[in-house]
Protein backbone atom coordinates (compact mmCIF):
# COMPACT_ATOMS: atom_id res chain seq x y z
CA UNK A 1 0.00 0.00 0.00
CA UNK A 2 1.45 3.40 -0.98
CA UNK A 3 1.66 6.16 1.60
CA UNK A 4 0.88 9.78 0.89
CA UNK A 5 3.94 11.99 1.33
CA UNK A 6 3.43 15.54 2.58
CA UNK A 7 5.65 18.42 3.60
CA UNK A 8 5.81 18.45 7.40
CA UNK A 9 7.44 21.85 7.73
CA UNK A 10 8.02 24.80 5.45
CA UNK A 11 7.80 23.54 1.89
CA UNK A 12 11.13 23.14 0.11
CA UNK A 13 11.99 21.36 -3.10
CA UNK A 14 15.70 20.99 -2.30
CA UNK A 15 17.29 17.55 -1.91
CA UNK A 16 17.74 18.33 1.82
CA UNK A 17 14.03 18.98 2.20
CA UNK A 18 13.03 15.84 0.33
CA UNK A 19 15.59 13.83 2.32
CA UNK A 20 14.07 15.11 5.58
CA UNK A 21 10.54 14.15 4.53
CA UNK A 22 11.56 10.64 3.44
CA UNK A 23 13.83 10.03 6.42
CA UNK A 24 11.06 10.99 8.82
CA UNK A 25 8.63 8.69 6.99
CA UNK A 26 11.07 5.80 7.35
CA UNK A 27 11.96 6.39 11.00
CA UNK A 28 8.43 7.07 12.25
CA UNK A 29 7.16 3.92 10.53
CA UNK A 30 5.07 5.63 7.84
CA UNK A 31 7.03 3.52 5.36
CA UNK A 32 7.90 0.24 7.11
CA UNK A 33 11.01 -1.92 6.61
CA UNK A 34 10.76 -3.53 3.18
CA UNK A 35 8.38 -0.83 1.95
CA UNK A 36 8.92 0.58 -1.53
CA UNK A 37 9.61 4.26 -2.16
CA UNK A 38 7.99 4.80 -5.54
CA UNK A 39 9.62 7.76 -7.27
CA UNK A 40 6.61 8.61 -9.44
CA UNK A 41 4.20 8.72 -6.52
CA UNK A 42 6.53 10.62 -4.19
CA UNK A 43 7.37 13.22 -6.85
CA UNK A 44 3.65 13.74 -7.51
CA UNK A 45 2.79 13.93 -3.80
CA UNK A 46 5.46 16.53 -3.09
CA UNK A 47 5.17 18.39 -6.38
CA UNK A 48 8.85 18.01 -7.22
CA UNK A 49 11.00 16.81 -10.09
CA UNK A 50 12.87 13.52 -10.04
CA UNK A 51 16.28 15.19 -9.63
CA UNK A 52 16.08 16.27 -5.93
CA UNK A 53 14.21 13.06 -5.15
CA UNK A 54 16.98 10.89 -6.57
CA UNK A 55 19.61 12.89 -4.69
CA UNK A 56 17.65 12.36 -1.48
CA UNK A 57 17.30 8.62 -2.15
CA UNK A 58 21.05 8.35 -2.79
CA UNK A 59 21.75 10.05 0.54
CA UNK A 60 19.37 7.67 2.31
CA UNK A 61 21.09 4.75 0.61
CA UNK A 62 24.48 6.01 1.85
CA UNK A 63 23.01 6.27 5.35
CA UNK A 64 21.94 2.64 5.15
CA UNK A 65 18.21 3.31 5.32
CA UNK A 66 17.38 2.54 1.69
CA UNK A 67 18.50 -0.10 -0.77
CA UNK A 68 18.16 0.32 -4.54
CA UNK A 69 17.35 -2.87 -6.43
CA UNK A 70 17.97 -2.77 -10.21
CA UNK A 71 14.80 -2.80 -12.31
CA UNK A 72 12.63 -2.79 -9.14
CA UNK A 73 13.24 0.49 -7.34
CA UNK A 74 14.13 1.79 -3.89
CA UNK A 75 13.10 0.01 -0.71
CA UNK A 76 13.48 0.65 3.02
CA UNK A 77 16.16 -1.70 4.34
CA UNK A 78 14.95 -4.59 6.48
CA UNK A 79 16.82 -5.63 9.63
CA UNK A 80 16.09 -9.13 10.85
CA UNK A 81 15.42 -10.05 14.47
CA UNK A 82 18.49 -12.27 14.29
CA UNK A 83 20.68 -9.33 13.19
CA UNK A 84 19.46 -7.25 16.13
CA UNK A 85 19.87 -10.08 18.64
CA UNK A 86 23.43 -10.78 17.48
CA UNK A 87 24.38 -7.11 17.78
CA UNK A 88 22.75 -6.90 21.22
CA UNK A 89 24.61 -9.96 22.50
CA UNK A 90 27.95 -8.42 21.49
CA UNK A 91 27.02 -4.99 22.86
CA UNK A 92 26.32 -6.57 26.25
CA UNK A 93 29.94 -7.70 26.32
CA UNK A 94 31.68 -4.63 24.94
CA UNK A 95 29.53 -1.62 25.84
CA UNK A 96 30.28 -1.76 29.60
CA UNK A 97 33.98 -1.88 28.66
CA UNK A 98 33.53 1.11 26.31
CA UNK A 99 31.77 2.93 29.15
CA UNK A 100 34.67 2.14 31.49
CA UNK A 101 37.27 3.36 29.00
CA UNK A 102 35.35 6.56 28.20
CA UNK A 103 34.29 7.40 31.77
CA UNK A 104 37.23 9.65 32.57
CA UNK A 105 36.66 11.75 29.45
CA UNK A 106 32.89 11.87 30.00
CA UNK A 107 33.42 12.98 33.60
CA UNK A 108 35.76 15.70 32.36
CA UNK A 109 36.05 17.47 29.02
CA UNK A 110 33.00 15.82 27.42
CA UNK A 111 30.63 15.88 30.41
CA UNK A 112 28.66 18.76 28.90
CA UNK A 113 28.27 16.83 25.64
CA UNK A 114 26.87 13.85 27.54
CA UNK A 115 24.48 16.13 29.45
CA UNK A 116 23.33 17.83 26.24
CA UNK A 117 22.70 14.46 24.56
CA UNK A 118 20.48 13.35 27.44
CA UNK A 119 18.62 16.70 27.30
CA UNK A 120 18.08 16.19 23.54
CA UNK A 121 16.72 12.72 24.22
CA UNK A 122 14.28 14.12 26.81
CA UNK A 123 13.11 16.84 24.40
CA UNK A 124 12.55 14.37 21.60
CA UNK A 125 10.76 11.79 23.71
CA UNK A 126 8.61 14.35 25.52
CA UNK A 127 7.33 15.65 22.16
CA UNK A 128 6.94 12.10 20.79
CA UNK A 129 9.37 12.94 17.95
CA UNK A 130 10.47 9.43 17.01
CA UNK A 131 13.11 10.36 14.38
CA UNK A 132 14.73 12.88 16.76
CA UNK A 133 14.56 10.40 19.64
CA UNK A 134 16.32 7.78 17.53
CA UNK A 135 19.07 10.22 16.56
CA UNK A 136 19.62 11.24 20.21
CA UNK A 137 19.49 7.60 21.34
CA UNK A 138 22.25 6.69 18.90
CA UNK A 139 24.32 9.77 19.79
CA UNK A 140 24.18 8.76 23.44
CA UNK A 141 25.61 5.29 22.90
CA UNK A 142 28.09 6.52 20.30
CA UNK A 143 29.75 8.69 22.97
CA UNK A 144 30.98 5.65 24.90
CA UNK A 145 32.58 4.10 21.84
CA UNK A 146 33.94 7.37 20.45
CA UNK A 147 35.62 8.44 23.69
CA UNK A 148 36.84 4.97 24.62
CA UNK A 149 40.09 5.71 22.83
CA UNK A 150 39.81 2.25 21.28
CA UNK A 151 39.55 2.32 17.49
CA UNK A 152 38.31 -1.28 17.31
CA UNK A 153 35.37 -0.47 19.60
CA UNK A 154 34.59 2.67 17.58
CA UNK A 155 34.67 0.62 14.36
CA UNK A 156 32.22 -1.89 15.86
CA UNK A 157 29.76 0.89 16.63
CA UNK A 158 30.10 2.38 13.15
CA UNK A 159 29.31 -1.02 11.67
CA UNK A 160 26.15 -1.38 13.76
CA UNK A 161 24.71 2.11 13.68
CA UNK A 162 22.60 1.93 10.51
CA UNK A 163 21.04 -1.39 11.51
CA UNK A 164 20.32 -0.05 14.98
CA UNK A 165 18.70 3.06 13.50
CA UNK A 166 16.21 0.88 11.64
CA UNK A 167 15.65 -1.37 14.64
CA UNK A 168 14.96 1.66 16.87
CA UNK A 169 12.41 2.90 14.33
CA UNK A 170 10.34 -0.14 15.30
CA UNK A 171 11.39 -0.48 18.95
CA UNK A 172 10.67 3.14 19.93
CA UNK A 173 7.06 2.70 18.84
CA UNK A 174 6.60 -0.19 21.30
CA UNK A 175 6.92 2.14 24.31
CA UNK A 176 3.64 3.24 25.85
CA UNK A 177 5.56 6.27 27.16
CA UNK A 178 8.55 7.28 25.01
CA UNK A 179 9.79 9.42 27.93
CA UNK A 180 10.96 6.20 29.62
CA UNK A 181 13.77 5.88 27.04
CA UNK A 182 15.28 9.15 28.27
CA UNK A 183 14.93 8.07 31.91
CA UNK A 184 16.68 4.77 31.15
CA UNK A 185 19.57 6.50 29.44
CA UNK A 186 20.01 9.08 32.17
CA UNK A 187 20.29 6.10 34.54
CA UNK A 188 22.98 4.52 32.32
CA UNK A 189 24.93 7.79 32.24
CA UNK A 190 24.83 8.07 36.04
CA UNK A 191 26.13 4.51 36.46
CA UNK A 192 28.99 5.14 34.03
CA UNK A 193 29.98 8.40 35.71
CA UNK A 194 29.86 6.75 39.14
CA UNK A 195 32.15 3.98 37.91
CA UNK A 196 29.56 1.27 38.56
CA UNK A 197 30.22 -0.75 35.42
CA UNK A 198 28.60 -3.94 36.73
CA UNK A 199 25.48 -1.88 37.40
CA UNK A 200 25.86 -0.44 33.89
CA UNK A 201 25.98 -3.98 32.46
CA UNK A 202 22.91 -5.08 34.42
CA UNK A 203 20.97 -2.00 33.32
CA UNK A 204 22.02 -2.66 29.72
CA UNK A 205 20.70 -6.23 29.97
CA UNK A 206 17.38 -4.88 31.24
CA UNK A 207 17.14 -2.31 28.45
CA UNK A 208 18.02 -4.83 25.72
CA UNK A 209 15.15 -7.18 26.57
CA UNK A 210 13.28 -6.59 23.28
CA UNK A 211 16.36 -7.19 21.13
CA UNK A 212 17.58 -10.22 23.09
CA UNK A 213 14.15 -11.83 22.98
CA UNK A 214 14.83 -12.72 19.34
CA UNK A 215 17.53 -15.16 20.45
CA UNK A 216 15.15 -17.25 22.52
Amino acid sequence: MDRKFTWQQQRTTTPDGVYSVLRTAILDGTVPPGGQLRETHIAADLGISRSPLREALTRLEEEGLVVKIPFRGSFVVEVSARDVAEIASIRLLVEPYAAELSAETLRGTERLRLKQTIEELYRATDTNDIPASIDAHLRFHRLFYKYSGNSALHALWNGWENKLRLYFSVDHRTYSDLHEIAVEHERLAALALEGDFEGFRQETVRQFHNALRAES
